[in-house]
């Protein structure tokens, strides 16, 4: 079997629902609040002054901009192209098969969530592109298979593939026989996820332990959080997911979760709590996401309070993961922070933010707006780890679906 340098595997380690049991039947660590006092404390960011409504959505239209402008002829996102000496082991085609997936369906979610914010001009350039995404994806995602015997990829298209299916179906309201397509790929792609769940539960992206049909080694906290969201989103459209598994995915959450709310980077490590990745500078990424999915599923363990001392955790100790933001070697910054950790966690800040009470959003809105409008490039794109041609393309529908998220009627 191939092996790989601590670094690569650590990175391979980490990357880039309907069921109503789990609503009925949270998982077995539910709580009522105040159980994990330790999930509920933390720090507090500074003061800020809020950005204005004018800075929001100027900056949402130049990243709405870049995404409309890259759209490939063919109606996709991103390639393998840009190349580095230290792109991670990505077996073609199949690796990039997903990837392309994933990207398309983080893109058409932002465009969705963003066009009612938008000119005229732009909403109809943003229909435009949702149509042609809409067809490049249908033509495409049957495709998405396990990239090699150790490398399964595909799940990331998967579950980021049923997000833009999702979101498509809700902008194709007027098109019942294009809601029956997008539904149908949606579903096609939650039975992808029963097809690649792992033995223990949940999901991964590796098998290096045993390269088995259904995989054997260590599923990934925050995978498994981001298909449980996605299917659990998918839900309100019909797709369903079987019971068994969903159990068996939100169980394997539970299990790599310590009573502050880190979350292991995988079961692998669950037994080795205060490695600096398993730590809450390494979790800032993921709690974000693993508490979103456990909440969607009914987990009361994870409270209002949870949620907020998580967000505040983030926003005050940001640093932790800005620091590995842009480095092109995974997991060499702080808590082996990799650079791709840093966009996905404020992507599901956003949703965390959601769940709040409303009267206590614009707080939080504030400052995950706060600290994204800096960030953004020249070119509109926001990025966080050179990844072939997926990471601007990643990391400015993410940074878009945020910003979305925190125009508030408070804004001056």
């Amino acid at each position: 079997m191939r092996t790989l340098p601590l670094t690569l595997l650590l990175l391979v380690l980490s990357a880039v629902p309907g069921v109503a049991l789990a609503k009925d039947a949270p998982a077995k660590d539910s709580a009522a609040p105040g159980k994990y006092p330790l999930a509920e404390q933390g720090p507090t960011p500074a003061a800020i002054t809020p950005p204005t409504r004018e800075e929001i959505q100027t900056a949402i239209n130049r990243g709405v901009d870049y995404l409309l402008d890259d759209q490939r002829p063919n109606g996709g996102w991103g390639s393998p192209e840009n190349t580095k000496g230290l792109n991670i082991y990505a077996p073609v085609p199949g690796a990039h098969d997903g990837f392309k997936l994933a990207v398309a369906g983080l893109v058409v979610e932002a465009l969705y969530e963003a066009r009612d914010t938008l000119d005229e001009a732009r909403q109809q350039r943003v229909d435009e592109a949702l149509g042609r995404g809409a067809e490049w994806m249908l033509a495409n995602h049957e495709k998405v298979r396990r990239s090699a015997s150790d490398a399964i990829y595909n799940t990331w298209g998967h579950a980021y593939g049923i997000t833009g299916f999702t979101a498509l179906y809700y902008w194709a309201e007027d098109d019942p026989d294009l809601q029956a397509k997008l539904k149908a790929a949606a579903q096609f792609q939650s039975d992808q996820l029963k097809r690649y769940s792992f033995l223990s539960g949940g999901w991964g992206y590796y098998d290096f332990d045993h390269v088995a049909k259904i995989p054997g080694s260590s599923p990934n906290s925050f995978t498994t959080a981001t298909g449980l969201v996605s299917l659990h989103d998918a839900e309100a459209i019909g797709v369903t997911f079987p019971d068994k598994l969903a159990k068996k995915a939100i169980a394997s959450v539970v299990r790599q979760r310590n009573p502050d709310f880190t979350y292991a980077y995988g079961e692998y490590l669950m037994m080795s709590p205060r490695l600096g990745i398993n730590r809450p500078g390494g979790s800032l990424g993921r709690s974000q996401a693993c508490n979103v999915a456990l909440r969607q599923w009914g987990d009361h363990a994870v409270t209002d309070g949870v949620l907020r001392a998580w967000l505040n955790r983030l926003f005050a100790r940001n640093g932790w993961l800005g620091i590995g933001r842009k480095r092109p070697q995974p997991h060499e910054s702080y808590f082996q922070v990799a650079g791709y950790f840093y966009y996905y966690g404020h992507y599901y800040a956003a949703m965390a933010i959601e769940m709040l009470p409303e009267d206590e959003r614009p707080y939080f809105q504030d400052h995950l707006a706060n600290i994204l409008l800096p960030l953004q490039e020249k070119d509109g794109t926001w990025w966080d780890y050179p990844f072939y041609n997926y990471h601007q393309q990643y990391g400015t529908a993410m940074s878009v679906y945020c910003l979305r998220h925190c125009l508030h009627d408070g804004l001056e």
